[in-house]
C-alpha cells in the first residue's frame, strides 16, 4: 500500500507552509504531494487566502527532487483545456516527470461566486469535463494536427506543445486521476481517460460498489480493468495513545469517533487495521488528508511506525 500526503490549502496556507510539509514528506519517503485545487476556505476564513495550485506546485518542483506532485482535483471550470494541458506539462518538466492530473468537474458553487468563475448546471459541468479530458490528453499525445470539435471546447490544428516529459499515461501524457460517487458518467470517463480512480472520503463499502461500476465500464470498452489504480482520500488522525488521537482530532475540529468511522484515525495498531481493509479491497493507494499542516510528527509517525507495518 502506497501511502501519500494530501492537503488543503484553501484552509489557510501559505506556500512556504506547503513548501515545509511537501518536503518532509519527500524526506520521510512518503510516495507524492497532493494538494487541492480550491479558491475559497470552507468553514473558515482561510487566512491568508488562496493559493493556486499550479503555481503552487510549479514552485514545489523545483523544491523538490523524488516526491511526485499532484491535484485532488482540478475543476474543468477553473481554466481552458488548452492552457491547462500546458500548464501541467510545463510543472512536468519542471519536475522531471513527477507530475499527475487529478481533474474533474468542479462542485462548489460559493468559490466560482466570489472569483467571477462560470459555474453553469450540472450536466453542462460534466460535458465541459468530459470535452476538458478529450482535449488536454489528446494535445499531449498528439504528433502535431490535433483537431477537436465539441459543444463548449474545438481545437483546430494544434502542434499540442509543449510536450509533457511523461508519456506513458493511459491517453500518452502524466497520469490522469478521476473519482467521485457518479453512478453511470464517472465511471464511464474513468475508463476512458484515467489511470486512476480515486474515493473522496466515501464509505467502505460504498467505494467497494463504485470499484465494480468503474472495473463494468473499463470491460464494457474492452479496457483492462487492472489497468487502473483504485485508491481512497481518508482524514488523517493518529497518535501513540489516545490522548495523542484527541489532541489531534480537537486541532482539526473533529471527533475522534467519527474520524474513526470516516477516516484513517485511531492508534498506530487501530490505523494499520484500517489500512489493511483497504488493501484487502485491492486499493493499491491512500491519499492522507492533512489537515493540520503544522504538526510534521504526525507524518512522523506515520513514516516511523505506520509504514513499516502496510507498506
Amino acid at each position: 500500500m502506497e501511502l501519500r500526503i494530501f492537503t488543503e490549502p484553501q484552509q489557510g496556507a501559505t506556500y512556504d507552509d506547503l513548501l515545509r510539509v511537501a518536503q518532509e514528506a519527500e524526506r520521510l519517503g512518503f510516495g507524492a504531494f497532493f494538494r487541492s485545487d480550491h479558491y475559497l476556505g470552507m468553514g473558515t476564513e482561510g487566512l491568508p487566502g488562496p493559493s493556486d495550485a499550479w503555481i503552487t506546485l510549479a514552485g514545489l518542483a523545483r523544491e523538490t527532487s523524488t516526491i511526485r506532485l499532484g491535484t485532488m482535483m482540478t475543476s474543468a471550470t477553473f481554466r481552458h483545456p488548452g492552457p491547462l494541458a500546458i500548464s501541467v506539462a510545463n510543472v512536468d518538466q519542471m519536475s522531471g516527470g513527477r507530475v499527475e492530473l487529478g481533474l474533474g468537474a468542479g462542485w462548489f458553487e460559493a468559490e466560482h461566486q466570489k472569483y467571477a468563475i462560470p459555474f453553469p448546471a450540472v450536466g453542462e459541468r460534466f460535458d465541459r469535463f468530459e470535452e476538458q479530458l478529450a482535449v488536454v490528453t489528446g494535445l499531449w499525445s498528439t504528433e502535431g494536427g490535433f483537431t477537436y470539435e465539441g459543444r463548449h471546447h474545438t481545437v483546430l490544428d494544434s502542434p499540442g506543445l509543449p510536450k509533457p516529459v511523461q508519456r506513458n499515461g493511459h491517453r500518452g501524457g502524466p497520469p490522469v486521476l478521476i473519482g467521485g460517487r457518479g453512478k453511470k458518467r464517472t465511471p464511464a470517463l474513468a475508463a476512458a481517460y484515467a489511470d486512476e480512480f480515486n474515493l473522496p472520503f466515501v464509505p467502505f463499502e460504498e467505494g467497494l460498489e463504485q470499484h465494480d461500476r468503474v472495473r463494468a465500464a473499463c470491460e464494457a470498452v474492452d479496457r483492462d480493468p487492472a489497468s487502473l489504480v483504485y485508491s481512497s482520500a481518508l482524514v488523517l488522525c493518529v497518535g501513540e495513545t489516545e490522548a495523542d488521537v484527541a489532541r489531534r482530532a480537537a486541532a482539526i475540529g473533529r471527533d475522534p469517533d467519527e474520524l474513526r468511522e470516516n477516516g484513517l484515525a485511531g492508534t498506530v495498531e487501530e490505523v494499520v487495521d484500517t489500512i489493511g481493509r483497504y488493501d484487502g479491497s485491492g486499493q493499491t493507494r491512500l491519499y492522507l488528508q492533512t489537515l493540520d499542516l503544522g504538526d510534521l510528527d504526525h507524518l512522523r509517525l506515520v513514516a516511523e511506525q505506520v509504514v513499516p507495518q502496510v507498506g
